[in-house]
Parts: structure tokens; sequence; C-alpha cells
């Protein structure tokens, strides 16, 4: 039985998230992480991040997991989702308008004064993780947005990794200077709606649970909150 989805970047990281699932009993969730755990050091994995429920975080913490945060999840059905805006022009870097690092340089803007507390990754690091993580066609996955003829914000749509039509967003920012205008909730938006071209049927999108804005921005766009996890993370 599989009760984590595990995003595997080379002997740097392995992104674990727990599936929760009805009547499986703690102890078989506890045997499997056990043994994901004993397969990573085995690897000389660099480190693992754990999204997991916080029921465990007794026992994570004896397993010498240090608690990083808290996230929240959110889902909505894409069926009936209307785009709204004309004011936003997205644009894939599939069609080369602009290039690998001025899209790193975008990414790298967009993330500044993030308030999810998870450790950011160098930017060099995330675009290698792109192609590893959505495959050889990744550039077809990065949008950024446009607005007035200037660059507004980015997103990177993509079906999650073990299924065929979850559709998450592998990241989403607003430049800093247009943030606090409602130009996020568009984008955001937008981007769902982008998902559905992906051939995703509904959304799920997660953020710290201190980032009320971002929060606010899915309750906005008819997100509902479905759960609630711990973000833990070890290293070899």
């Amino acid at each position: 039985m599989n009760l984590f989805n595990i995003i595997k970047n080379k002997q740097e990281y392995w992104l674990v998230d727990q599936i929760k699932k009805e009547d499986v009993p703690t102890d078989l969730y506890m045997r499997e992480l056990t043994n994901i755990l004993e397969e990573m050091k085995r690897l000389e994995i660099g480190y693992l991040s754990l999204l997991m429920a916080e029921e465990y975080e007794s026992w994570l913490l004896e397993k010498k997991f240090s608690k990083i945060s808290s996230i929240v999840e959110y889902t909505r059905k894409l069926e009936g989702l209307t785009v709204t805006s004309d004011q936003i022009k997205e644009h894939s870097l599939a069609e080369d308008l602009i290039d690998d690092r001025q899209y790193a340089e975008l990414y790298e803007l967009c993330r500044s004064g993030s308030a999810n507390k998870n450790t950011k990754q160098p930017i060099a690091q995330v675009m290698s993780s792109l192609e590893s993580e959505l495959g050889l066609h990744w550039r077809k996955h990065c949008y950024y947005f446009m607005k007035a003829g200037e660059i507004a914000g980015i997103s990177i749509p993509h079906i999650e990794m073990g299924t065929e039509d979850e559709g998450r967003l592998f990241y989403f920012g607003v430049v800093p200077e247009l943030r606090g205008q409602g130009i996020g909730a568009r984008i955001h938006r937008v981007s769902m709606e982008l998902l559905k071209k992906f051939q995703a049927t509904y959304y799920v999108g997660s953020t710290d649970v201190n980032n009320i804005n971002m929060i606010k921005i899915f309750e906005k766009n008819g997100c509902e909150l479905r759960d609630k996890k711990g973000i833990y993370r070890i290293d070899r």
C-alpha cells in the first residue's frame, strides 16, 4: 500500500508527503516511513523534507526530525471555473520570449519576502529540479504573467506526480511592487484555468499557516480547507 508520495531529486533531497487514508492504522504509516528513512540513509541522500499529520509529531521528533512549520491545504474542483480578468496575459517559458536565466531571476524576485517558513533552496537548485520533477517539457509549465506591459508574477501549473488529474502549482508568486493590489488572486485564478489544459479536474494548493495573504487568495477563488500538516526535515 502506497502511503507516501515521494519526489526524489538525485542525491540532494527527497520530498515526502503523507497520503491520508481512512482505516489505515498509525503503526502502518510509522513502519513505512521508517523504511523510507532507512533507504534514504543507505543511499546517502542529503536530506528528507516531510509533510505529515501533526499527530505523529512526538514520534517524528524522537526520530530526530526537526519541525519547520505547519501548512494548510486547500482544494477546489475545476469544473465550471471561469476567468473573468482580461487584464492579465500569460506566456510560457517554452515560447522563448525570455530565457531560463531571466525566468530564474523572476522566480527569485517573486519569492523574496515570502511568509513561508520552509527553508528556501538556492535558485539554481530550484531550476535544476524543475526538469527532474516536471519532465523534459518542463518549460511548457513555467508561466509568467503580464499586466500593462510589465511582468506581474509567475506560476508553474502541473499534474501531481502519481495522479492523473490532481492539479498543483509547483510555485506561485507576485513581484513585490504589485502585492496587495489583488493581482495575486487574478494570477492564481488564471493558473487554475491553465491546469485544465493539463487535464486537471481539481486543484490542491498549500501554504504556510502564517501566510495569511495566500490563504485569502485561496478563499477568494473558491478553494476550501482540506487538511493541515506539519513540515519536518531530517538530514543525513
